[in-house]
């Protein structure tokens, strides 16, 4: 189908929800997640057939290995996929709540109403997972979604997405709330379909991401890179600072919250014992970079240092600081400019399903409605609605009626 007949019919559908329910869309989730359940097994054999022509692909140097795990589908991801729809059709609908209600005056009353963005358009690599995710969201917050996902998970995201497209069915949701399209050609014409796309979001690695804010009119929810720093302050403690810093960098190494740069303030008398900790847990620390946007352990002369230098060559997404002071702890969290400024913690918990938002459409350095992990919160906007009785504008100009303003 022509991907602009396929965009239109997305809007049409976002049309069709506005006034879906909130008991209709949690049932529907329900049922989305019992035949995920039901439909395991050939969910799984649709896998076993991306997974065997990975291997291949692997074999060629195509892919690499972090890919074909990420592609992997077994019995605990598809137990969390589940778990994930049911978490989502408990927390609350972030459509349709009253911001704020004010009377401008008399019988004239002003209303800010939380509202789905429209259509979005999700882009994403081997990650079979995200489907689920992004469909239940997008279900939840009243949004529609067209899918385009990795060719190496093709087999997969195809059984995926006829588990939740025959379950909306089953229940008579509208048509067309979710579409899935599978070439790059489709991915070129999505990029250029302004018209009828309200929100680009990419899942996957720096190239795909910067490739897509680059050729795109269309707003983009995501980030480029992951660039996450751990400053460890003079008076941090030892013990605490190896086991955060090993966790932030060893417990998934490839993913966009892992820790790539240790800053350490010059006066930490533990130094050498600490870089010995992270040399036993297979810790590299290049000290002279190729770029200061990369991968490394730096001394710094005191907080101000580190703060600078975090802000200058970070990428906004999650830093943290290790100190047994609160004063400068307070003083990283608040001039730190990240989507996430962390006090004695591991960067790893930037993580939607670890926020509670039950799961994220990704994670976002923008400086726009939504920072951070993404979850339904992040996939509304607002309107205003204004009630009146024929009040005309010519009549607060003239000064022959005053606005009161009053909060309702």
């Amino acid at each position: 189908m022509d991907f602009t007949k396929i965009a239109k019919n997305a809007k049409t559908a976002f049309e069709s929800i506005a006034e879906v329910t909130t008991e209709q869309k949690n049932s529907v989730l329900t049922l989305i997640a019992q035949k995920l359940k039901e439909n395991s097994g050939f969910i799984f054999q649709a896998n076993a057939v991306d997974l065997e022509a990975a291997k291949e692909l692997v074999g060629k140097g195509e892919i690499n290995q972090s890919t074909f795990n990420r592609l992997k589908l077994d019995e605990n991801k598809m137990r969390d996929m589940i778990q994930g729809v049911l978490d989502i059709a408990k927390l609350p609908d972030p459509s349709g709540k009253t911001l704020f209600r004010r009377e401008l005056d008399n019988g004239l009353i002003l209303e800010k109403i939380s509202c789905p963005i429209g259509v979005l358009g999700i882009i994403f690599e081997a990650r079979p997972d995200v489907i689920s995710q992004i469909c239940s969201l997008a279900i939840k917050s009243g949004n529609v979604v067209i899918l385009k996902g990795g060719k190496e998970a093709v087999n997969t995201n195809k059984a995926i997405f006829k588990v939740i497209t025959e379950a909306l069915s089953a229940v008579g949701y509208p048509e067309n709330v979710i579409q899935q399209v599978f070439t790059r050609d489709d991915v070129a014409e999505m990029l250029k379909c302004d018209k009828y796309i309200n929100l680009i979001i990419p899942r996957g690695g720096n190239k795909l991401v910067k490739f897509i804010k680059e050729n795109t009119k269309i707003p983009v929810l995501g980030h480029a890179d992951g660039i996450c720093h751990i400053f460890t302050d003079e008076s941090a403690d030892l013990e605490k600072s190896a086991k955060v810093i090993i966790d932030a960098k060893t417990q998934y190494p490839s993913a966009c919250n892992s820790v790539e740069t240790l800053l350490i303030h010059k006066n930490f008398p533990h130094t050498a014992e600490l870089l010995t900790a992270l040399e036993n847990a297979e810790i590299k620390i290049v000290k002279e970079p190729e770029s200061w946007s990369f991968e490394y352990g730096k001394t710094v002369e005191n907080i101000d240092e580190a703060i600078e230098h975090i802000n200058t060559y970070g990428s906004g997404h999650t830093d943290c600081i290790l100190t047994e002071n609160m004063s400068n702890a307070e003083i990283f969290l608040n001039k730190v400019d990240s989507a996430g400024v962390y006090y004695n913690v591991s960067t790893r918990f930037a993580d939607g399903f670890r926020y509670g938002f039950g799961a994220e459409v990704g994670i976002s350095t923008n400086k726009t409605h939504a920072r951070g992990p993404v979850g339904l919160d992040g996939l509304v906007i607002y309107k205003y609605k204004l009630y009146g009785s024929g009040q005309i504008v010519s009549d607060y100009v003239s000064g022959n009626k005053k606005f009161k303003h009053k909060e309702l």
